[in-house]
Parts: C-alpha cells; structure tokens; sequence
C-alpha cells in the first residue's frame, strides 16, 4: 500500500502535465488544420512568416496568395497561419489605407 502511494505524487504531475500542455496543444493542432482544409478564395490570410494578402486561388496544398497589387505568391496550405476576419471600412477610404487625423 505504502508502494502505491508513493507513485501518486508522480501519477499526479504526468496528468497535470497532460492536462496544461499535452491537451491544448493537440486541439490548437486540429483546429489549424480544420482551418487550413477549409480555405476559399477571397479570405484575407496571415501566412506564419506575418504576410497578410488575400486568397486568389486553392489548388490541391497549394494556395495563391495576393499579397500587394499584381504580387502573387503561391505557399502550401501549413504555412496559411490563420484568417483574419474582415473588418468593415470608414465611408470614403480606400481598403487598405488609414486616415491620420494628425497628417
């Protein structure tokens, strides 16, 4: 009995450790790759270096991205790092440029 004890502390930290660090990070995995089979073209898109564009075409795990006017990149799905959502723009401004109240 005492032998049983005695591996309960050890019992305890393996299912800490599972619960902090093992189980968030495989649901942060399957939720990335739900993300990524999921893309369509049109998305506005961060790829993992910390590019932004916007999908122009899904090919197989190759994703054509626009990152400037006229400037196309083609990356495979993974490095598609999350979406952003799409943020409504000020009446009168062009998408993509911000008012300085100061300038």
């Amino acid at each position: 009995m005492t032998e049983l004890v005695s591996f309960l502390p050890l019992v305890a930290i393996a299912l800490l450790f599972w619960l902090m660090v093992v189980r968030p990070a495989s649901r942060r995995q399957k939720e990335l790759a739900r993300l990524q089979s999921s893309l369509e073209p049109g998305q506005r898109v961060m790829l993992s270096s910390g590019i932004f564009g916007t999908i122009i075409s899904v090919v197989d795990d190759r994703v054509k991205v626009e990152i400037a006017p006229g400037v196309e990149v083609e990356v495979v799905r993974p490095a598609i790092g999350s979406v952003v959502p799409v943020e409504e723009e000020e009446p009168g401004t062009t998408p993509g440029t911000h008012s300085d109240p100061e300038a």
